[in-house]
Formats: C-alpha cells, sequence, structure tokens
C-alpha cells in the first residue's frame, strides 16, 4: 500500500505556495458539464488504502477531513498504527485525533479570502461522480491567475495540483455542420502517470471521500447480508406458522 508513498511535505509546499495568494471555493457544478462515472467501489480495500493515501499526499495541506479519527480509519481500513503514524499522520500526534490540517483557520481565511472547506461530506453533498470528473478535467489557460481552468467549475481558483501525474491538457472547441460547439480536452503534455494509472488515482481519492462521507456504511453493508438473510429464513417461518394457523381456523 505505502511502498510508492510520495513525499508528502514536497508536495504540499509546492501546492501551498501557489494556493495561498488565491481565493479558495468549494465544488461547484459548472453549466453543461457532462459528469462522468467515477464507478467508485467501497468494497475494495486497497483502492481506500491508496486514497487514504493519496488524500494525505496532496489535499490534506489545505482541505481537512475534521470528522474522522486516525484510530477509526486504521481499524476501518486495515492500516497499523506504525503504517498510520509514518504514513499518513503529518499534522497530528495521537492516532486519537481528527485529520485536521495545521493551518489555522484565521490565517487561511485571510490569505484565501475563505478558509479552504473541510471535504469530510463532499462526497454526500455533490456526489462522487461531481469529484471525478472535476479532478479529470481541468486543462491549461493561459491569463488565469492559476495557469489552468476547470469544465466542471468554471474560473476555479483552485490550481490543478494533480498536473504533474496526469499532464497539462488543453480545450479544444469544435463547431459542427449545424453550428454547434463542441468543447473536449486533449492531453498536449504527459504526466508520470499514463491516463488509465492517472483515472484509478483519482478514482482512489473519490473512493476514499466517499468512505469518509459515511464510514458507517462499510460496517452497514457487511450487516445487511446478514440482516436480508434473517429476514429471508424468518419470513419462511413466518409463512410456514400463518399456514398452520388458517389450517386449524378452517377446520
Amino acid at each position: 500500500m505505502f511502498n510508492k508513498m510520495i513525499s508528502p511535505r514536497s508536495s504540499l509546499l509546492a501546492m501551498a505556495a501557489v494556493v495561498m495568494l488565491l481565493p479558495v471555493t468549494g465544488f461547484a457544478a459548472g453549466a453543461g458539464a457532462v459528469l462522468q462515472p467515477a464507478n467508485n467501489d467501497l468494497s475494495n480495500l486497497p483502492s481506500l488504502q491508496r486514497g487514504a493515501r493519496n488524500f494525505v499526499n496532496y489535499c490534506m495541506g489545505c482541505h481537512s477531513a475534521k470528522y474522522v479519527r486516525y484510530n477509526r480509519l486504521g481499524a476501518d481500513l486495515s492500516i497499523s498504527d506504525d503504517q498510520m503514524i509514518n504514513n499518513l499522520m503529518f499534522a497530528a500526534e495521537k492516532t486519537t485525533e481528527t485529520m485536521t490540517v495545521a493551518m489555522p483557520a484565521d490565517d487561511a481565511a485571510r490569505w484565501f479570502g475563505q478558509a479552504p472547506p473541510d471535504l469530510s461530506l463532499v462526497a454526500r453533498s455533490l456526489g462522487t461522480d461531481h469529484i471525478y470528473t472535476f479532478l479529470r478535467t481541468f486543462y491549461v489557460e493561459e491569463g488565469s491567475p492559476t495557469g489552468a481552468n476547470n469544465l466542471v467549475l468554471a474560473n476555479a481558483s483552485m490550481p490543478n495540483v494533480l498536473w504533474s501525474l496526469q499532464g497539462e491538457q488543453r480545450l479544444v472547441v469544435e463547431t459542427d455542420a449545424e453550428g454547434h460547439k463542441n468543447s473536449r480536452l486533449e492531453l498536449v503534455s504527459p504526466g508520470s502517470l499514463s491516463p488509465e494509472e492517472f483515472d484509478q488515482f483519482v478514482r482512489d481519492i473519490v473512493n476514499f471521500l466517499d468512505y469518509v462521507g459515511e464510514p458507517m456504511q462499510l460496517e452497514r453493508q457487511r450487516l445487511g447480508g446478514w440482516v436480508i438473510a434473517f429476514l429471508l429464513v424468518f419470513g419462511v417461518f413466518a409463512y410456514l406458522l400463518k399456514e398452520e394457523i388458517w389450517t386449524d381456523i378452517e377446520k
């Protein structure tokens, strides 16, 4: 899980250098944006573990997940305390702490115009498809304060923090025979990951954020099968009991 851990400090410092000059906005659906299916799978434990790693390395420099504690995360995702401390806990001292950022909220609000939003419930409020599409549809735009724009959130003040992995894309606008304009993204400079690897990287983040939005859903899904099985067995006995009672009444 952690054999390809990217140095969190270097990536977070690089991201912070850009972001500190910009107001941070939350996710919002862009007009006409076509959301792509995330197809994330909460039963995929390795994906959730990778998503936790990716979130800490690329998101947690500015965004917290303050409704989840590290020890709960470790228990749910089968991550030992040693792995947690060595690979995920860079702004906390105890595993009982929540996933908060070290950046003071007042300072963040002053630097960004508003404090970067907590992402604990972003998957529940906007949906996994929204986040997946947002993170994949940054493109280069000259004149933008960040040097990039986004198809889902036009004029997004959030920089493309995953550009080194995905590469750089440009927006291509084509006009069909009827005069309708169609937009698509074209990769002009490859990143360190192939398109398939990058899609999986983003899907892992989305999967983790889906888990963070409701950690109990993992246990709920595990118990769901047993509950359904019990109801089916109970239904059979209830039916047989009904048949026996009505047989005596009809006599």
